[in-house]
């Protein structure tokens, strides 16, 4: 049965309006994945969308009626609003809202524990990376990896000790990069983050939403490549989970 669901996320930054604006708009592969707006209102969205607002550095809202590649819904929505904060830096309220049509209650509870993540990691960005162009790369694994217990696998595959919290700088083996030291930035039973002075890594807990374990990397190195980051952290997955 179809239903409307509306996330909505408020946060403050340090990054003044243009500089967010800038990470929500040309910047999405350091934090999410590449997208791209067509600057103007009536413009192309992502996934087959039209831009609806475009009021740099204020506000930005892209809408998709029939969301393309996305079977579970259809109608899609993305609204950022921006405001310059009292004595420095932004108030950010993201709403993401849109129609599902099948699976609600397991498509909806992905939909928002992802958007804690993802607006985590937009943080990040904006207060490490910001400004800085990234290669995004990324893979998902094989089947055995949507088992009940397949996110504790990766996460011990990665040498991340049970106990090992939030902030703490961690040692982890990452392919190709080898052992290396991170900040362990974000860390609950769904998902991941590790950073470096040159990267981020989000690992994804997609197990629990009926799907697989999957990895994304915002690598901001010089000389980073996509294709080569993929096949490295496809290999990874197939590794941890053969």
């Amino acid at each position: 049965m179809s239903k409307h669901f509306e996330i909505v996320r408020e946060f403050e930054v340090d990054a003044s309006p243009s500089q967010v604006w800038d990470a929500i708009t040309t910047g999405t592969g350091g934090w999410l994945w590449p997208m791209e707006y067509e600057p103007k209102e009536g413009g192309a969205a992502p996934f087959g969308g039209t831009v609806v607002a475009w009021d740099p550095p204020h506000r930005l809202t892209g809408r998709t009626e029939d969301a393309e590649g996305i079977s579970v819904q259809t109608f899609n929505q993305v609204d950022h609003l921006i405001e310059p904060r009292e004595g420095g830096g932004s108030w950010v309220r993201y709403v993401h809202s849109g129609i599902l049509v099948e699976d609600w209650d397991n498509q909806y509870d992905g939909a928002n524990k992802h958007t804690d993540f993802y607006m985590h990691t937009l943080r990040e960005y904006l207060r490490y990376f910001t400004g800085r162009t990234a290669v995004f790369g990324g893979a998902e694994g094989p089947k055995a990896s949507g088992a009940p217990d397949a996110f504790e696998t990766a996460a011990r595959a990665l040498g991340l000790a049970d106990d090992a919290a939030e902030g703490a700088t961690v040692q982890v083996e990452l392919p190709g990069a080898g052992r290396v030291e991170a900040v362990l930035d974000f860390r609950n039973p769904y998902f991941i983050g590790l950073r470096t002075d040159q990267a981020m890594y989000r690992f994804f807990g997609r197990n629990h939403f009926g799907a697989t374990v999957g990895v994304s990397v915002h690598d901001f190195a010089p000389g980073a490549d996509a294709e080569r980051i993929g096949a490295d952290w496809t290999r990874w997955l197939a590794g941890v989970y053969a």
